[in-house]
């Protein structure tokens, strides 16, 4: 069915999207941009304007069944235009949204969404200097600083770093390489793996190596390092990075990859003494039990339960749970909105058993 859009005029301009209050988006372009990534460009069907800052996200919920999956995407295009926003997705073999995305998601798909979420944000000052790195579709977050600077003309000293598999693999290759003729700040460096595919490739291959950085930005020590990528590529970058000088205040990341809050960081004896409670699941007839002193999410997925779940700190609002009884000691990071809370729903990732608790997962 057809989603009618209302474009921003003189009439309701000033009525912006509220993160509160908004939920539903409406796919309005789809443009391949290399072999096996897409972008998806959104807008709200009441015609409201998007407020966000480049490198920050949004959380999806995509309709593939009864219960919808959640999936947070960061934000490609610049915050200067504001009509839009767009994502950029990766196809991942055997990836279930990123397949239905790239085969199902058209022109006209209403869709649900919160944001924007996040906190990988260019620090502002006058005379940064900045180093983007980033690997694969770890480029969506720091191409939207990009365009960000060239929109506003700002005076730069970036340099932007992107590997990948092949010369092929290299997103928004030519729009990059446009924006460094024209931005005087602005150097450029792609990084390809292997050559397959493109044997006349006339610069370097490999990957990042303390040798390649200190060619490439011989004064990274003095500057700010922003990196996303995948989490092989990020450990690399965060641990060259320290050996050559850049302080740790001035080096600043972000992941999605899942990951599990690491039970280890309890002493023993806090785990021995600390108080239990049951935690059912109600969907899945599982009960578990929890320590007062671990978090909801960690002990569901040692336990095998499945719970959807992305950045492990709540931010990302993922793992997103009703709670049917029972409270619990949540410290988000901008995943869940008060209306939620108040709607009984809460963040496992982040959440601590005050009692026994029914979920309804």
């Amino acid at each position: 069915m057809d989603t009618k859009i209302v474009h921003p005029s003189s009439s309701n301009r000033n009525d912006a999207w509220d993160p509160e209050r908004d939920d539903t988006v409406v796919c309005i372009d789809v443009h391949q941009e290399t072999h096996d990534v897409k972008s998806f460009t959104f807008a709200s069907p009441q015609g409201k304007w998007f407020a966000f800052d480049s490198g920050q996200y949004f959380l999806f919920d995509f309709p593939l069944g009864p219960d919808a999956e959640s999936r947070c995407y960061s934000i490609s295009s610049s915050p200067q235009r504001t009509s839009t926003f767009t994502v950029t997705v990766k196809r991942v073999a055997g990836g279930k949204i990123s397949n239905w995305l790239h085969d199902k998601l058209a022109s006209g798909t209403t869709v649900k969404a919160q944001g924007p979420l996040g906190h990988f944000v260019r620090p502002r000052g006058a005379g940064r200097k900045f180093l983007l790195l980033s690997g694969g579709s770890g480029i969506t977050p720091v191409m939207s600083i990009v365009r960000d600077l060239a929109d506003t003309c700002e005076p730069t000293d970036v340099v932007f770093l992107h590997a990948a598999r092949t010369p092929k693999d290299l997103i928004f290759r030519e729009e990059l390489s446009n924006l460094a003729g024209r931005m005087k700040g602005l150097r450029l460096h792609f990084l390809p793996e292997v050559v397959a595919g493109e044997p006349s490739w006339a610069g370097l291959t490999g990957r990042i190596s303390p040798e390649f950085m200190k060619l490439a930005v011989p004064d990274i020590a003095e500057r700010i390092v922003m990196c996303c990528g995948p989490a092989p590529f990020m450990a690399a970058a965060r641990k060259i990075s320290a050996e050559l000088g850049v302080p740790a205040s001035s080096y600043i990341e972000e992941s999605f990859d899942a990951a599990v809050i690491d039970e280890t960081q309890l002493s023993i004896g806090e785990v021995v003494t600390a108080r239990s409670f049951e935690v059912e699941f109600l969907k899945q007839a599982r009960t578990i039990d929890v320590a007062g002193e671990q978090t909801v999410l960690s002990c569901a997925k040692k336990a095998g339960l499945r719970i959807p779940s992305s950045c492990a700190n709540g931010v990302c609002g993922t793992c997103k749970s009703r709670l049917v009884s029972g409270s619990v000691d949540m410290k988000h990071n901008g995943g869940i909105r008060q209306r939620e809370i108040d709607a009984g729903l809460f963040l496992p990732c982040c959440s601590k058993p005050l009692s026994d608790l029914v979920i309804d997962r």
